[in-house]
This record gives structure tokens, C-alpha cells and sequence, in this order.
């Protein structure tokens, strides 16, 4: 009998040691397999578009905030490269950019951007034609004075990605536009004595602290309360300047009051989160992340 010995290694700086013995008219075998390739691994993802812009003119509508979505448990493959876009904020009267994610072996998830916020022209609603509602969007836009607000979860997404926002409204002694709808709460109907309010976002612990983002902006008045913004980074409505969207929340920009020069907020930027175990993360971006 003869001491046969097989070194094995596996990994780095990793030596496993054997001591086998045989006749040596035997054979010794010896099986490898491939691992293979790279294993999936989950993630949780927060993707939440750009705030509509709030209205401009008089009695303008807030904008509604960008798409909110959060799947949990998406699978990525280790070594893949994926593509992260955050939607900018929509500027007065424009509707927020989507944000999303895309790459190898998933269908790209994307939010919608918020719908703008609507208003109307110089003079009374009664004599001029030219009102208009609030924008569809990830959540709808405030609708200007008597027009309603746009519709929310342009995506078709299921659970929703946002809500409606509020309808303007004509009574003595104001006129009060719609709040923008935001991803947890439909934007509030404007009245005669304040705009709208903008609909609530939603919180969330991904980062490991609660965070709400996706609020509705405020609709306008003349001459009396701005509706407030919605939690979550929503502006404020005004009888006046408006409070624009916070930044990487997708917030809503608060619509105007009173001129034609006085433009509305715009919203707030979105942002992309991704959450995964430690030992699948590399710090290997490009871009600015």
C-alpha cells in the first residue's frame, strides 16, 4: 500500500488538504462541476418619478406628484449591468419625467411623472373658455377653476402608482383650485374660501428609516389660503408665489394665483433606491448615482 495525496483548493487562499490511500493499480476520481454561472439575488426597489409643476395664471390647479412604486423581492443577476433614470420635476405647467430601472432578465420598472397642474386665463371663468384641467400623471394635476383634475396611475399599474387629483372650484367669495393627487391621497376639491390641499404620499423604510415621499401640490386661491402641500414633499398653493416639490421626493409644485407673470412651482425630483444584502453589493457605478 502507497499514501496517495490530493491537494483540493477552493477560493481564495483556501487549501483543503485529503489523505486517501489506494493500491496503485487503482484509479482515484476526482469530480468538478461548474457552479453555474451567476446566481440571481433579491432586492427591494423604491422608484418614484418627478412632481407635475404646479399651474400658472389665475387660479391654478398644483401639480400631482410623481409615480410611487415599490416591488420587493426582484431578482437581479450578479455581474449584469442595469440602467437607473431619475425623472427631473416638471417646471410650471409641465408634467414631472419618469424614473426607472432597466437591464438584463427583468422588465424595466417605471413610474410615471406627476401631471401638471391646470389654471385659466386673465378675467372670470364665467366669460372665458380657455380653463383647463389638471394633467394626467403618476398622480393627476389640480384642476383650475370649475375643470376637474387629471387622472392618476397613468401606467395602468397594479397596486396603483398614484391618484387623482382635485377638482377647481367657483363659489363667493373665491375661486379655489385643486390640490395635486399624491401617491396615498387624492388631491381635495378647491372651494370658495382655500385651493385645494394635495393629496398625502406614502412612507417608507427602505433606507432604514421611514420616509414619505410622492405628496400632492396645493391648488391656488385669490385672495384667500393656498391649499397646503401634501406630506411627502408637496409646495404649498398661493395667493401668489407657490412652494415648489422637494427634491428626491417626486413631490408636487404648488400652482398660483393672481397674474399671468406669476409662473407656477415646479416639482420636486424623484429618486431610485435599491436594497440588497451586503455581500451582493460592488460600489461600481457610472453616471452620477
Amino acid at each position: 500500500m502507497r499514501e496517495l495525496k490530493n491537494n483540493l483548493t477552493s477560493g481564495k487562499n483556501t487549501k483543503n488538504t485529503r489523505h486517501r490511500k489506494g493500491k496503485m493499480f487503482g484509479y482515484q476520481v476526482l469530480g468538478f462541476g461548474a457552479g453555474g454561472g451567476a446566481q440571481p439575488y433579491q432586492v427591494d426597489l423604491l422608484v418614484v418619478a418627478g412632481g407635475g409643476g404646479g399651474g400658472s395664471s389665475n387660479h391654478a390647479g398644483g401639480g400631482g406628484a410623481g409615480g410611487y412604486r415599490y416591488p420587493t423581492g426582484l431578482e437581479l443577476t450578479a455581474g449584469a449591468t442595469y440602467t437607473v433614470t431619475v425623472g427631473n420635476g416638471g417646471s410650471n405647467d409641465s408634467t414631472g419625467n419618469d424614473s426607472s430601472l432597466a437591464g438584463t432578465g427583468i422588465t424595466t420598472v417605471t413610474s410615471s411623472g406627476g401631471g401638471y397642474g391646470g389654471g385659466h386665463g386673465s378675467g372670470s371663468p364665467r366669460q372665458h373658455p380657455n380653463q383647463t384641467h389638471g394633467g394626467n400623471g403618476g398622480s393627476g394635476g389640480g384642476g383650475g377653476t370649475t375643470q376637474p383634475g387629471g387622472s392618476g396611475n397613468a401606467g395602468s399599474y397594479s397596486p396603483a402608482e398614484g391618484t387623482d387629483g382635485g377638482t377647481g372650484t367657483f363659489a363667493a367669495p373665491a375661486e379655489g383650485s385643486g390640490g395635486g393627487g399624491g401617491a396615498s391621497q387624492p388631491g381635495s376639491n378647491g372651494s370658495g374660501s382655500e385651493g385645494g390641499p394635495g393629496g398625502d404620499g406614502s412612507a417608507n423604510s427602505i433606507t432604514g428609516s421611514s420616509v414619505t415621499y410622492a405628496g400632492g401640490g396645493g391648488g391656488s386661491t385669490n385672495g384667500m389660503s393656498g391649499g397646503s402641500g401634501g406630506a411627502g414633499g408637496g409646495g404649498a398653493g398661493a395667493s401668489g408665489a407657490s412652494q415648489p416639490g422637494q427634491a428626491n421626493t417626486g413631490g408636487g409644485g404648488g400652482g398660483t394665483e393672481r397674474t399671468m407673470s406669476t409662473t407656477g412651482s415646479p416639482g420636486g425630483s424623484g429618486v431610485v433606491i435599491l436594497r440588497m444584502p451586503t455581500a451582493n453589493f460592488t460600489s461600481t457605478t457610472t453616471g452620477s448615482p
